[in-house]
């Protein structure tokens, strides 16, 4: 069945070239369903068996392609659905306006592009076998690049499209190299090799070509040249899919290799550490010094990209030394706040996406006033950044909050390189979500507040109700989270029971969420009842040149 519904979908995708106009892109929307109900089933009955699933991909034509779903697995297929569901409803009130610029036949290749790397994404996490986790890789990579390349006839856009591609490619050539090296030792060409050669052999070579291989999809510091001028040249609803899952899916490679790792734990914690913490930092001071909102957002995912890592990191460090507290809350944290930054970066980049779509730019100088004129995309930026700020009751925090608890409750109990060590991540977390806040209330106040500062934002008007409802459906999820996280902490250990065996400490946690909840509710009805209080300048009264002649204008007609 899972082959049969996997192979009549890829089949079926040539068929976008038959249909026009919206039939196009809802014949599209049907295969996306398709794959979403497939891969969140097969999810759903990983996690309920125990969190092992396998069955064989290619039955429906005999070709053996066995599969496997794990908790790991089953957590990232329920990201990836989620976060493409999202992102194709946002497309079809997004990509009305190029209908007027793009022929059919871009329309037919952008769907096809996204069908496909929906399907490699989903292939990704399900195969182990060398071969074909390298040709799906690869198939994933290419599918995003003909995305970038959506207005390729402008050369800053194919500049930037060949140069994501040709460093996927230096990424492909790392993880090649690391299996070759396996299939030399006698191990198998593949994941599955990686447990007895690291069990016989020095680990670090070929973690680090892994790590490295990995590292430039998810866009570690240094390795994240590529990701700002990406996300500047691709639609919003691209943009949302690669920051919320795309760069998320080198996440799933390191935690995958992790499972196999058994010694040398420290010098591991060591290496992910310092490139998340660089990342948090650098990615974080780098965004908020930009003019244009997307670049702004794709520095924000570097420096989220850190906190994941440091989340595992930090999970690393306490299998060093032998702290299950430290080891479940910090992997738990990180994983948990993989999705989470998918549900949060998704709607803050298809709410700039609307603010583009009403205004024709992006420059934040250029805004301004918007709580007036679009006030519901106002609300959803607002949600999406408190979101990733990590205050309460909102999904940020709990991730946030798992890999805090870790490390202050280990302070005490812990003395000499562990506790420095300790401080000197506790200090870099702080940072980053200290100079968030700073940031994103920076830009708040500079795209949203104030008077416009431009005809286009004082002129804006609402998006059509189909861009407000993806939206909506992610802020729903983030505040599900956020008011419920025992359900979603019981999903996140699943995947880090891989790691940990003590998962004890995650329990004790109830009581405190329960709090901070209560607490994160009144805070966020006080905020929004401020919103609703405050009484932006009607248009009429708007500090401009122009406004301010017709005014005189007019008075001067009374008198006369």
């Amino acid at each position: 069945m899972e082959s049969a519904v996997l192979l009549c979908t890829a089949v079926g995708t040539p068929g976008l070239f038959f249909f026009r106009g919206e039939t196009k892109y809802f014949f599209s929307l049907f295969l996306h369903i398709v794959l979403i109900v497939t891969a969140s089933s097969w999810a759903l009955r990983a996690l309920s068996s125990g969190g092992l699933m396998q069955f064989n991909l290619l039955e429906l034509v005999g070709l053996p392609l066995p599969g496997n779903i794990d908790s790991l697995g089953a957590f990232f297929l329920l990201i990836i659905s989620l976060t493409f569901l999202a992102g194709l409803l946002y497309a079809h009130g997004y990509l009305k306006l190029y209908r007027q610029t793009r022929s059919e036949r871009q329309f037919s290749q952008h769907h096809l592009a996204l069908l496909w790397l929906h399907i490699s994404m989903l292939l990704v996490v399900t195969l182990r076998g060398g071969a074909a986790f390298l040709a799906v890789w690869e198939l994933m990579h290419v599918s995003a690049f003909s995305l970038v390349m959506f207005e390729g006839e402008r050369k800053e856009i194919l500049k930037t499209g060949v140069t994501y591609l040709v460093q996927m490619q230096i990424g492909f050539a790392l993880l090649a190299t690391a299996f070759l090296i396996l299939r030399a030792s006698g191990f198998s060409f593949g994941f599955d090799g990686l447990s007895g050669y690291f069990a016989t052999h020095d680990l670090l070579p070929v973690f680090l070509l892994l790590l490295s291989g990995f590292g430039l999809s998810i866009g570690f510091v240094p390795l994240h040249s590529w990701l700002p001028s990406t996300h500047l040249a691709t639609p919003s609803h691209v943009s949302g899919i690669m920051s919320g899952v795309l760069i998320q899916m080198g996440f799933y490679g390191i935690l995958r290799v992790l499972t196999f790792v058994q010694t040398d734990f420290f010098t591991i914690s060591l290496i992910i550490l310092a490139l998340s913490l660089l990342s948090g930092i650098v990615g974080i001071r780098s965004a908020f010094v930009q003019t244009d909102g997307k670049t702004v957002l794709a520095y924000s995912s570097i420096a989220n990209t850190g906190i994941i890592g440091i989340g595992i990191g930090t999970g690393l460090l306490g299998l060093a030394f032998h702290h299950p507290t430290l080891a479940a809350l910090g992997f738990t944290g990180g994983i948990l706040h993989i999705a989470n930054h998918a549900l949060a970066k998704s709607v803050l980049f298809y709410s700039l996406g609307s603010v583009y779509r009403a205004t024709n730019t992006r420059t934040l100088e250029q805004l301004g006033g918007l709580i007036k004129t679009m006030p519901k995309t106002t609300v959803s930026f607002l949600l999406g950044s408190m979101a990733l700020c990590g205050f309460p009751p909102f999904n940020g925090f709990v991730s946030e909050f798992l890999i805090y608890t870790g490390l202050i409750q280990n302070l005490g109990l812990t003395g000499g390189s562990l506790n420095l060590l300790l401080w000197t991540i506790l200090s870099g977390l702080g940072f980053i979500s200290l100079y968030s806040v700073f940031g994103f209330t920076k830009i708040f106040k500079t795209a949203f507040l104030g008077r416009p500062r431009s005809t286009a934002a004082a002129q804006a008007k609402e998006v059509s109700d189909g861009m407000l409802v993806p939206k909506a459906l992610l802020v729903l999820c983030i505040l599900a989270i956020g008011l419920f996280p025992a359900l979603f902490i019981k999903l996140a250990s699943q995947v880090t029971a891989l790691y940990v065996l003590d998962l004890n400490s995650l329990g004790d946690l109830a009581p405190p969420f329960g709090y901070t909840a209560l607490t994160g509710v009144f805070l966020a009805g006080m905020v929004f009842f401020a919103f609703r209080r405050g009484r932006p300048p009607k248009p009429a009264d708007l500090d401009y040149p122009n406004n301010r002649i017709i005014h005189k204008l007019k008075r001067e007609h009374r008198l006369g």
